[in-house]
């Protein structure tokens, strides 16, 4: 298979020379992503390898939202609340296209698990968490502060919620995330700008282990890539482990004699419909007191999640017609008024697994989402470390962390982290509502919203979607109301390491995250995608097959 390179992001695994690496990251998720980043930007030669396509999995299978965790309230994991509430103003510093306020509107009825009192001192604490919420670099990002709603406010704002009972709701402030795919990518070239050497479609296969009397030290990794069906060993000073639901796979392949230990795994999954809320992100709760989100996405509505403890190998998960029952039975027991939600309503569905540190809560849903970095020397191996569990709103922090132990171990000179105080690579936009006016003034032949979808996803380098198409105008012909055209297709293949149908239309574009986008637009990304790749028929077919299957929803 032939592939596109550009000098800025290349598979390094397609010129591998056997050069020796300070450190390797296996994971390029978000975990993996922002721990080669946090590397690289403190001077470790760093290589990350991705089994299938960067945040492909559990990174994206989020609510696409950046959050505290109001609800770890009532777990008392008040240290988490306020990381999470940090880390939240950190990103929208550092990532101002992809990081936006929204409010949240969380319902409250009567009988339920949570009071209306008991919300008001919850919301109380939050505050004080996020007492420094508003030192924002982008002035135009400033959040209100909480208050109180009436039922009657309810309604008159999200008309179809269910009028019974209802007492009325909390009004708050969180951020949401556009493209979790995206912001993923925007770590991985933020290493890559600093001299990370990254693959996807390299799997591990096992470790290159030496042997000592007392203990294994680990020397490198074997791998294949998935492209060529090489095999090659990679050798490096240290391992970072980061491979999130497979994270107790990946351990248990440097380890001989040993009870294998069986990570926690919990489901989370989603949906797309038609749009039922609008600039407001609907919290409601199940009789259990579980809660589930209607988020405004793209002009629709994203609903989720779930939690669940899935049982089962990792690479056989998928998303059941039984699973998107549940979901729905949950939120049409405070939403949906006038029309209830149906299983025929659903445009499109995604899930994903989450990995978990604790084992002794018998719900999945009251387990805690704090992560844990540890060495293996307790199992008498030495040079390999593993991150376990963790969110999406906390990856940064915990990369400093990894990388702070890293150097540790490496015996290199303690260096600071630079991540919280710089943009990330695509994202050095100072007020991100004035230069989407600057974007939208510039190219006023297309409609306001696009620019602005466009502006979020690409950021500093959406003038570059627009050169690629100077001797082809036909190439920026929008294939969806959001304005995604070929243009975008092409830069994913030429600069951004796409490499099949699926990487280019749910991550690299969002082409098909609405649902089925139709087989015209499926065709005319696939046969230019087919042009730059040398693909045949055969190949060309397998492809759209693949997509097809993805954009399935269960029967």
């Amino acid at each position: 298979m032939k592939t596109k390179t550009s000098s800025y992001m290349n598979r390094f695994i397609d010129n591998y020379q056997g050069q020796q690496f300070d450190l390797i990251v296996i994971g390029g998720g978000i975990t993996g992503a922002t721990v080669a980043y946090e590397a690289a930007s403190r001077g470790i030669k760093v290589a990350l390898v991705e089994k299938s396509d960067f945040g492909a999995e559990t990174s994206a299978a989020t609510s696409k939202m950046i959050h505290g965790g109001l609800r770890y309230l009532s777990t008392y994991e008040f240290a988490l609340v306020r990381e999470s509430l940090k880390e939240r103003r950190i990103l929208t510093n550092i990532a101002p296209n992809f990081i936006h306020p929204i409010p949240f509107l969380f319902s409250i009825y009567k009988n339920a698990k949570v009071s209306n009192f008991t919300m008001k001192i919850g919301m109380l604490l939050y505050e004080l968490f996020s007492f420094d919420k508003n030192r924002l670099w982008d002035k135009s990002k400033k959040m209100p502060s909480h208050k109180s709603v009436s039922a009657e406010e309810v309604k008159n704002i999200i008309p179809n919620a269910i009028k019974k009972d209802l007492v009325g709701a909390q009004l708050y402030y969180d951020c949401s995330s556009h493209s979790p795919e995206r912001l993923t990518l925007a770590f991985i070239k933020s290493a890559i700008k600093y001299g990370a050497h990254v693959a996807n479609y390299t799997k591990v296969d096992g470790f290159i282990i030496e042997d000592n009397v007392k203990s294994k030290t680990i020397k490198g990794i074997k791998v294949k890539d998935e492209l060529s069906g090489k095999s090659y060993d990679i050798n490096a000073k240290l391992v970072i482990n980061c491979a999130g639901p497979w994270a107790d796979i990946v351990l248990d392949k440097a380890k001989e004699n040993v009870d294998d230990q069986v990570l926690r795994r919990s489901e989370g999954i989603h949906f797309i419909t038609k749009k039922l809320v609008d600039k407001y992100i609907f919290t409601g709760s199940t009789a259990e007191g579980k809660h589930f989100f209607l988020v405004p996405y793209r002009n629709h509505t994203l609903i989720g999640t779930t939690d669940k403890e899935y049982i089962g190998k990792p690479d056989d998960y998928k998303v059941t017609k039984k699973a998107i029952l549940e979901l729905l039975n949950d939120v049409n027991q405070s939403f949906g008024d006038k029309e209830k939600i149906k299983y025929k309503d659903i445009l499109y569905t995604y899930g994903g697994l989450r990995p978990l540190v604790e084992d002794q809560t018998e719900d999945v849903y009251n387990t805690s989402r704090k992560y844990e970095i540890t060495g293996e020397k307790k199992n008498g191996i030495e040079g390999l470390i593993t991150v376990e569990g963790g969110k999406f709103t906390t990856s940064r922090m915990l990369a400093e962390k990894a990388i702070d132990k890293a150097l540790n171990i490496l015996k290199f000179p303690k260096k600071r982290s630079i991540s919280e105080n710089q943009y990330l690579d695509v994202s050095n936009i100072k007020n991100f509502n004035e230069f989407v006016k600057i974007k939208q003034k510039q190219y006023a032949d297309f409609l306001p919203e696009q620019i602005e979808y466009l502006a979020k996803n690409y950021g500093t380098e959406i003038d570059k979607i627009f050169s690629i198409a100077n001797n082809d105008k036909t190439l920026l012909e929008p294939l969806n109301t959001d304005g995604e055209n070929l243009a975008q297709v092409l830069f994913a293949i030429k600069n951004e390491m796409a490499l099949t149908l699926p990487d280019i239309m749910l991550r690299r574009t969002g082409i098909a995250l609405l649902g089925n986008p139709g087989n015209e637009t499926i065709k005319k990304v696939a046969n230019l995608v087919a042009k730059e790749f040398d693909w045949d028929n055969e190949k060309m077919d397998l492809e759209i097959g693949k997509m097809e299957e993805i954009l399935r929803i269960p029967e």
